[in-house]
Parts: structure tokens; sequence; C-alpha cells
């Protein structure tokens, strides 16, 4: 049996897969990879079947040892690895063998970064995902020192990639495009949302990202309304009555209430989730 020890989890490592959809109805998140496109890229390189569990890795720190030789990728946040002191590839497959010790650095561009093993990591499935929910609590907990994770089993056949020529994350100002919301009547001027630049503020987690910047004022037929709470989705654009937005990334609150100005379109959801703290970001609106 396979197995990846974790010797070091950096400040932030969890298990992610592709998601478990389909129960909001219960009041269970989607949650899964945060950056959907990077992970899926690490598991298509390595021949993986669809919905594998990966190592979501924020701004590196990870340390780990293999059991066994295993066959991994690192893809999303270009986090400079080392195998031994040796560098390794990024978004190409490379063999970890038996005994090695792999290290990640804190990637110059991007949040998080994927370490995909062929095989997958076989933790236990909650509602048959193995992603960790940070707004939950469902699935497994955040990894730490000392676990050791099996690795599942890999499919006969390999893809013949050597690397994936992908750009890592943008450092300046990203541009998110938005369709309109359900409640963008409750604005004085929606349009104002895409007229600043906004700060990636410090705050933000796995369920969204709070920007900082000119707040987006209320229409005055809605400034001391409430809204009951509604159902909310990811990528929607919720505005405090401070009027600093929330993007809500892949833990988001499967309720909410307040207004959803804008929805950003799911194209670039995986690239607002690779915003650093710090970050300038302008919305775009769409009307289609």
């Amino acid at each position: 049996m396979s197995l990846v020890e974790v010797l070091a989890p950096g400040p932030l490592t969890l298990l992610e897969d592709a998601g478990r959809p389909g129960h909001m109805a219960v009041g269970v998140g989607r949650a899964g990879a945060a950056d959907q496109d990077s992970y899926r890229l690490g598991g298509r390189l390595l021949g993986n079947r669809p919905g594998l569990a990966a190592l979501e890795v924020t701004l590196g720190g990870l340390h780990v040892r293999a059991q066994g030789d295993l066959t991994v990728c690192l893809t999303g946040a270009p986090a400079p690895g080392s195998l031994d002191g040796r560098p390794v590839p990024h978004a190409a497959p490379f063999t970890f063998r038996d005994g090695q010790e792999l290290r990640l650095g804190m990637p110059p561009t991007g949040l998080r970064t994927y370490l995909s093993v062929r095989g997958g990591l076989a933790v236990h499935a909650v509602l048959g995902s193995r992603s960790s929910d940070t707004m939950s609590g469902l699935g497994p907990a955040a990894v730490a020192a000392g676990d050791r994770l099996t690795v599942g089993e890999a499919v006969e056949s390999f893809p013949n990639v050597d690397v994936a020529p992908v750009p890592p994350p943008g450092s300046g100002t990203v541009e998110l495009a938005v369709l309109p919301g359900p409640r963008r009547d409750w604005f004085a001027r929606p349009e104002a949302l895409g007229e600043s630049c906004w700060v990636v503020s410090g705050r933000s987690d796995r369920k969204g990202i709070r920007f900082e910047g000119e707040p987006v004022e209320r229409h005055t037929d809605w400034a001391e309304a409430e809204l009951p709470s509604e159902g909310m989705v990811r990528g929607a654009i919720q505005v405090p009555p401070g009027g600093q937005p929330v993007l809500f990334l892949n833990d988001h609150p499967v309720t909410g209430g307040y207004p959803v100005i804008g929805v950003v379109r799911s194209a670039d959801i995986d690239r607002a989730a690779q915003l650093r703290p710090g970050q300038q970001v302008r919305f775009r609106w769409e009307n289609r």
C-alpha cells in the first residue's frame, strides 16, 4: 500500500476533489477544489479517473514523504517544488520515489497549488465526496503533520503528455466578468461595481473573497429594508450594508440575507480563487 506522509502542512492544506453537488436543498454546500480547472488538469496529466482527491495547498509550505513509488503532478499556483533538494517541474508528471521528500515553497503568483497523485488520495468519503468543507465541517479535517494519506489504485492507461503549457495566475489587476444578479435593483448605481478598482482583503477565505474599495450604495427605496434569506450560488456577489462586496467561493453558505448584485461567470471563478490579499480586481458587467 502506497502512502503520502505529511511532515509539515504549511499554512493550510486541504483534501479536495470535484465536490459534492446536489445537496444544497438539505443545507450542504458543494465544497471541492477552489480552482477546479487546475485541479482537473492535475488529474488529466496523471490519467486519473475524474473526481479523485488531491491536496489543495495554500501559499506553499507543504513537506511530504513518499511511502512506495508514486507519480505526482503540481498544478495551479506555481509553488517552487524540490525533491530531496532537486527542483521538480510544474504542470508535468514526475516520479516521487519511496522515501523521498517533496517540499513546496511559496508561489510567486497565485494562492492555491494542487498536488495530485496517480490513483488519487483514498480517504473516507462523506456524501460521495472527499472534500474538506470549511463552512460546514463536513469531510476530512485540514491536513496535519503526521497524517498518512492512502493512495488509491491507479488505472492501467497513462496519457502521453509530458507537460501542459498553462500560464501562471497573474499578479496584476484581474478582470472578472459579471452577470446581473437578482437584486441589482436594490442599488442606487449598480454600475458602480464595475467602476471601482477593488482590493482583495486579507479576511478572504474559501467561503468568499472580501473586497475593499468605494462602497456600493443601496437605492433609497431599499436603504432600510431587510432581505429574507435566499439561496446562494458559487460566484454570487453579495453586498452587506457597508457596501463592500463579497464574492462567494466553493465553501459559501447555502443561503444569505444580503442582496446579490451580480454573479461572476463560471469561467472566471477559478481565476478568482487564485487571488491573493492586496491584489486588485475590476468587475466587467455583461448582459448575457
